[in-house]
């Protein structure tokens, strides 16, 4: 039997949340236009007010971004480690290889491109402390970059990919930023405006992400096309990159997380891996393997230090704070707007893994590799400008960072064909988070449908055009850094969302934990005790005998339990009628977690008698099985009487009730 969802509920049809798709749609097109018209005066706004963000809020950035590190560590040695994002039945909807090959490609992107040569070089030449162009620069130049790409970024991802699996995997809530919320404000407020105005702003943050990404990815390919043809740097090239790289990536979109974006994330690892081992091999090898057990070393020995590191006693204050809004700041506010969509991406992809599963993945699987080919790329662009009188380098790295590793990658033999590969690895690089976005954002824009379900293709194909339009539009008015700033100013206000996410997913942890085992300890009690009542494993009853019970015997004894609770004044939904296989009710609780009580008609595979023959076919027997708010509970109702199963209702009620108040008091 296929594993069952939490609440078996028939979900509503998929269809936009019209809330959340008009307002950040307007919001979206409405600041894009500003920045097209009003370039210059925008960009100067947006310029004073990162600098004041940069001076008045660094140390809260850095405080805000280790605390998210250390609670979801925490999370994964602590005993929550063990709950699953899911019911006990649920097993992981990919294979392992699958999932850590998504998981790798869900956050590196193209950037890496851009970055890896461009950025260590930067730092050597513009430390934000000590002198430029040494020794120690070139060290330090390599600290700072793994810092920026460590562990704080991916814990971000983590985070949010934790909370919306949690709450929608185990809560039934729907796959959405706004169901983190749920223990917080309660479901009738995660339904209506605070739910909306998350989703929206997450909207909007994962636009800017995303816009980011095409910008950088399409300069990255453009240029590797000017360095490979020797062409021009043009807008009408710029033009047909963008695109040309929007086309396939809508493609990618349209074909969903089980097709295209699962073989595109293969296709990932095997070009990027085969590049990052050409560079090791053909370059100084040695000298690489050094350095990248030194960088790591001097990562993980500085983390504490650097991670709280705001230069205060530098003596040139206008200078660090230039510096920590150029990098630092505007690295942990880059992550925060990745972490909606790449967050529910995680989320979509790990339904059956357990929290610590969730969190060793994301933190492990893609780090190894990103600081490996952060430190070769780096150490590489170093060693040519340090030893190599590489001049020209250096000068590229500084003033055309996107066109760094393509002159890196000339001081290496078949330059061309590798450069022609590198390319090609960023256009598939870039396409990956790109699809997935769109996906995302196609998601968070409806309501209903099932957990998992993804939005219709006409939204991921709309959202798709809106990133590539609001790129094209931005790049063209030369107003391109103004989007980059935006993201800064953005992540300030999601930081506190991501907070909430916190307190919520630790509320409704300590939560669960209790009431599960409450009911354990009311199981060997033997709360549900009917001595009378006959197994579903003796009897294998057949599907038309049990749909004929629940028929007969169980939709009277819910409508007698939702009239008596009714007359204690509650609010009782019933779910009678919508799914001959799946009857319940449901009530809204004040303190948190509602009462659910769900019979579902569901199918097991038996196997043969001792006596048959090895090679019987095995036939299929079914329960009336019931199901509370945390999943299956492991019994059936077959042989019950409707005043049974109407008491059972009752005492399950009661009992929910009554846990409720234990773990609230």
């Amino acid at each position: 039997m296929s594993s069952a969802s939490l609440i078996k509920t028939p979900p509503e049809k998929v269809r936009v949340n019209g809330w959340v798709f008009y307002t950040s749609t307007a919001l979206i097109l409405l600041l894009t236009a500003i920045l097209i018209i009003a370039p210059q005066e925008a960009g100067r706004v947006l310029a004073v007010a990162q600098a004041w963000l940069s001076k008045s809020f660094g140390w809260y950035y850095m405080v805000v971004i280790a605390a998210y590190l250390v609670f979801v560590v925490g999370l994964a040695f602590s005993s929550y480690g063990k709950l699953k994002l899911g019911s006990k039945d649920d097993t992981p909807d990919f294979s392992y290889g699958a999932w850590a090959g998504m998981l790798f490609s869900s956050g590196i992107g193209i950037s890496l491109l851009y970055f890896g040569a461009s950025e260590p070089l930067d730092h050597y030449f513009n430390p934000p402390e000590g002198a430029a162009a040494s020794n120690g620069a070139a060290r330090q130049a390599l600290q700072l970059t793994f810092l920026h790409w460590g562990l704080h970024g991916w814990a971000i991802y983590a985070l949010v990919g934790l909370a919306v699996a949690y709450f929608a995997y185990r809560h039934n809530q729907p796959l959405a930023l706004r169901s983190a919320l749920y223990p917080l404000v309660g479901e009738r407020w995660v339904k209506g405006a605070a739910g909306h105005a998350v989703d929206g702003f997450g909207m909007f943050v994962t636009l800017l992400g995303l816009v980011t990404n095409l910008g950088i990815g399409s300069m990255q390919v453009s240029s590797g096309l000017e360095n490979l043809f020797g062409m021009e740097h043009s807008n009408t090239n710029l033009l047909i990159v963008i695109i040309v790289m929007s086309t396939v990536a809508t493609i990618a979109a349209v074909s969903g997380v089980e097709n295209g974006i699962r073989r595109l994330s293969n296709l990932n690892i095997v070009l990027f891996s085969g590049l990052l081992i050409f560079v090791l091999l053909f370059g100084p090898t040695l000298h690489l393997l050094n350095g990248l057990v030194q960088n790591t070393g001097d990562y993980l020995n500085g983390i504490v230090l650097k991670t709280f590191d705001l230069y205060v006693y530098e003596g040139d204050a206008d200078k660090t704070e230039r510096w920590m809004g150029l990098w630092t700041l505007f690295y942990w506010a880059w992550w925060i707007s990745w972490a909606p969509f790449v967050g529910m991406f995680i989320a979509r992809i790990s339904r059956g893994r357990t929290v610590r599963e969730l969190v060793a993945g994301v933190l492990l699987i893609p780090l190894g590799f990103t600081l490996a080919w952060l430190s070769i790329f780096g150490n590489s662009a170093l060693d040519l400008v340090l030893n190599h009188g590489a001049v020209e380098l250096g000068k590229t790295a500084l003033e055309q960072p996107s066109m760094a590793i393509y002159q890196l990658l000339e001081y290496y033999p078949a330059s061309k064909v590798v450069i022609g590969v590198s390319i090609f690895v960023g256009f598939v690089l870039f396409l990956t988070p790109a699809d997935s976005g769109a996906v995302m954002m196609a998601n968070l824009s409806c309501k209903g449908g099932n957990v998992d379900e993804d939005a219709p293709h006409w939204l991921r194909i709309f959202w798709s055009a809106v990133i590539t339009l609001v790129t094209i539009g931005l790049l063209f008015a030369g107003n391109f850094e103004a989007m980059q700033t935006m993201v800064v100013l953005a992540g300030l206000p999601f930081s506190v969302v991501l907070i909430l996410f916190m307190f919520g997913l630790h509320k409704a942890m300590r939560q669960d934990v209790a009431i599960e085992l409450e009911q354990a300890q009311l199981a060997e009690r033997g709360r549900r005790g009917f001595s009378e009542r006959l197994t579903a494993q003796d009897l294998q009853p057949s599907q038309a005998v049990v749909q004929r019970f629940m028929d007969k015997k169980v939709t009277p004894a819910l409508e007698e339990a939702a009239v008596a609770m009714r007359g204690q004044g509650l609010d009782v939904q019933t779910l009678l009628g919508k799914s001959k296989r799946c009857m319940g009710v449901r009530i809204e609780m004040e303190e948190g977690n509602p009462f659910v009580y769900e019979v579902s008609l569901d199918g097991y595979l038996a196997g043969p008698s001792e006596s048959a023959d090895a090679a019987q076919e095995r036939t299929r027997y079914y329960r009336a099985e019931v199901y509370l708010h945390n999943g299956s509970q492991d019994y059936d109702l077959m042989g019950f009487t409707p005043e049974q199963i109407t008491r059972d209702v009752l005492d399950q009620f009661e009992s929910h009730r009554q846990l409720l108040g234990r773990v609230y008091s």
